[in-house]
């Protein structure tokens, strides 16, 4: 099961960041990142295994290629090269949940728009001077959908927004047939995501090559 869902996260990730389509691996999938000073590209793996871990770092002679996969940092450490460091800072938390709509409403004092190019559906509010306040999108793959980049302005945090904007998506996403709802999370994410009843279901552990 967390195989499949760390496939349907990778395949939602490329298309919310409008990235190449990821590309098959023994081990998983490499995606290619552009115009990212932090990333070049990304290889990520839907279950770990030691030989898995060490033949993708192997693979790589970019410095900034990232690897991720459903681990503990704890566990993989041992099994990096020479190169390799974990990124204990950007481990994260594989998420989902069965979507159900809410008909949310905008905090007073803040307007929203919900716009869908192609696959992918982006929620942004604003406040009453028009600017943005918070955001965030979502990459439909059938009857899955994956929750990208929600993000709320310092400014305007602790007032809702962000549970205002994934409803609104989680909404979209129902309404457009969707059943199963699927992201990364930060710490700090998942502490908003679990009040809306998603639940965690594998650490995503987290290495960059920095030679």
């Amino acid at each position: 099961m967390v195989a499949e869902m760390v496939t349907t996260w990778v395949a939602g990730w490329a298309v919310s960041r409008r990235t190449p389509p990821p590309v098959a691996k023994p081990w998983g999938y490499y995606i290619e990142v552009a115009d990212n000073p932090d990333e070049v590209g990304r290889h990520v793996l839907p279950e770990t295994a030691e030989s898995w871990v060490r033949s993708a770092a192997a693979s790589v002679s970019v410095p900034r290629t990232w690897m991720k996969m459903p681990a503990e940092p704890a566990e993989i450490e041992p099994w990096l090269p020479r190169g390799w460091v974990v990124a204990w800072e950007d481990t994260g938390h594989l998420m989902a949940v069965d979507l159900t709509a809410t008909h949310p409403v905008a905090p007073e004092g803040y307007t929203a728009t919900v716009e869908s190019v192609g696959a992918v559906t982006c929620v942004r509010v604003r406040d009453a001077a028009g600017e943005q306040a918070a955001q965030g999108r979502m990459a439909a793959l059938g009857e899955a959908v994956v929750v990208d980049g929600i993000v709320t302005a310092a400014a305007h945090r602790r007032r809702g927004l962000g549970d205002f904007v994934m409803r609104t998506l989680v909404d979209r996403a129902v309404a457009d047939g969707a059943a199963l709802g699927v992201l990364g999370a930060t710490d700090a994410g998942r502490a908003l995501y679990e009040t809306l009843g998603w639940k965690k279901h594998t650490t995503l552990a987290e290495c960059v090559y920095r030679p």
